[in-house]
């Protein structure tokens, strides 16, 4: 049966992601989560997210690549950075329509929740960055749908300009003024990010190679981008739980808030965004943990991220080094996933190293031999200098909307042929 758009219309983009999905033989799951759980409290669009993409933004950038417009466009919003800022003139009138209608917060934004998520942020900052960084960062080549789009389109090409726009949004949602300023930049982030995954809808499809390891038609479901919202604040909560953290009530709803808000901003639908921890949870136990495991596109990209990581100037992280800390924060299966080896005692020592740093921070622990502190100060500069990695990368990041495939493809969007062999990295 076909499905229907809000309005009862048939919904081009669903019919044919389904109908992808049940060519390829995929039995796709139950859709069980509660809409009452999300913070819209009713279901509207009544569909699972995985039949759902993004109707507002998809028509309008395919529309801006079909004109031949994606420079000239991403050349003016290099312009526009603050969240206050009036949009530069000369974009095209559609495109400047949907700007400035997904630019405008939801009703149900409560500023002052934001403001405790911004002291949140600068009290747990070290916390979030080796979260964002070891744990969700690298989770990422974990998540198939994620991992084969990012590897097939333009920005597998480059995944150092990749990390650093995926950076600037770790950093934006931390930054002081975030989305409740108009000189924050969140939402602007928000905004370019929303318009770069409709970008890659629109041309992703037209790769082959994608084409042949995928299993749902079109890429960025609200699924895919709510799977990769849960192994973010999602991962970040219970990673705090498991080591230990405090986290008083106000600052766990602060913290959801502003993801809550940063769901919205990047256009999924309100009724399939958690409320609560306790919902979050209970929707990431059905669309993140069944999902994730190891593809060739994600052990490659795993292979890239830990060498750019590794070839930063002057820092004590090594190739072995971030392998370790692979293993330490998100497991032996992940790891060995990846394939990453195994770096007996170096392992051992991480994973005895971490709970030490987390005791003492939060008071528990105390350090007394001078040895124990040299060491102290030593992962401590790690941890500073994978975070400042991940983070400190996205300042100085513009996010743009895509105009081709992976260029390292014969193709790019354009013409079919045989696969050659996959590019070599590092």
């Amino acid at each position: 049966m076909a499905t229907m758009d809000r309005n009862g219309a048939m919904s081009r983009r669903r019919l044919l992601g389904a109908g992808a999905a049940l060519g390829a033989g995929v039995v796709l799951p139950k859709w069980t989560w509660a809409a009452a759980e999300s913070v819209a409290g009713v279901g509207g669009v009544g569909l699972p997210p995985w039949q759902v993409w993004d109707e507002h933004a998809d028509p309008i950038i395919a529309a801006v690549i079909e004109r031949g417009e994606t420079a000239k466009v991403n050349n003016l919003l290099r312009q526009w950075t603050k969240n206050g800022q009036a949009l530069p003139d000369g974009l095209p009138s559609d495109l400047r329509d949907f700007i400035e209608d997904a630019r405008r917060l939801p009703e149900w934004t409560d500023q002052r929740l934001l403001e405790q998520a911004v002291d949140f942020n600068k009290r747990r900052g070290v916390y979030l960055g080796v979260a964002y960084g070891f744990v969700s960062g690298m989770m990422s080549t974990y998540i198939p749908h994620e991992a084969r789009a990012v590897y097939y389109s333009k920005g597998g090409a480059d995944m150092k300009d990749r990390i650093s726009k995926t950076a600037k949004f770790g950093y934006d949602i931390g930054s002081e003024r975030a989305f409740h300023s108009p000189y924050g930049e969140m939402i602007v982030t928000c905004v370019k990010t929303r318009m770069a995954h409709a970008g890659v809808r629109h041309l992703l499809p037209q790769s082959p190679f994608w084409s042949s390891v995928q299993d749902e038609g079109i890429p960025i479901s609200q699924r895919d981008v709510l799977v990769t919202w849960h192994s973010l604040p999602t991962s970040v909560m219970r990673n705090f739980r498991k080591w230990g953290v405090r986290m008083p009530p106000n600052d766990r709803d602060a913290y959801l808030h502003s993801w809550q808000v940063a769901a919205h901003m990047l256009g999924v639908e309100d009724e399939y965004i958690p409320a609560s921890w306790d919902a979050a949870e209970t929707q990431a136990q059905q669309i993140l943990d069944p999902v994730v495991g190891p593809t060739e596109e994600g052990k490659k990209l795993a292979h890239i991220l830990t060498h750019l990581a590794a070839n930063v100037d002057g820092g004590y992280i090594s190739v072995p080094l971030l392998e370790s800390l692979t293993r330490t924060f998100l497991g032996d299966g992940v790891a060995n996933g990846l394939g990453f080896p195994r770096h007996p005692g170096q392992d051992e020592l991480m994973k005895w190293a971490w709970p030490i740093y987390i005791g003492v921070q939060e008071g528990t622990l105390w350090l007394a031999p001078r040895q124990a502190k040299q060491f102290w100060n030593f992962f401590a500069e790690v941890l500073r200098q994978g975070v400042l990695l991940f983070l400190s990368e996205g300042q100085r990041e513009n996010i743009v909307i895509p105009d081709m495939n992976n260029p390292n493809y014969p193709n790019s969007g354009v013409e079919a042929g045989p696969a050659p062999n996959p590019p070599r990295y590092g």
